[in-house]
């Protein structure tokens, strides 16, 4: 009986770490995007949102600036490209929208 919980336990454990990374992706910020009061620089970021429907929270990391964690909208759908929608204010790119392979994030 020990030998059998041992393998379930393990089996879910090893299986939390592939279900998150499902929910991340890289995406490439073509500019310097305003997502919220922070003004993030063009590069790389990892994206990993939690939660499903409109109580979903994005985080956005990139070493060397500050991860920053938002309030969305999970949309499933999927997309052949992974990248970013932004609406234009004045000389500001607001981030309205990261598009990932299965789902869209509307911030």
């Amino acid at each position: 009986m020990k030998r059998i919980f041992g393998f379930v336990l393990a089996s879910v454990l090893l299986s939390v770490p592939a279900l998150a990374a499902s929910n991340s992706q890289t995406v490439k910020f073509p500019g310097a995007l305003q997502v919220g009061s922070a003004v993030l620089p063009a590069g790389d970021y990892k994206v990993t949102y939690t939660g499903t429907g409109a109580d979903a929270k994005v985080t956005i990391e990139k070493k060397g600036v500050p991860t920053l964690t938002v309030p969305a909208k999970v949309v499933e759908q999927k997309h052949d490209h992974v990248g970013v929608s932004t609406n234009a204010q004045g000389d500001k790119e607001i981030l309205q929208t990261i598009f990932l392979s299965n789902v869209s994030l509307v911030l």
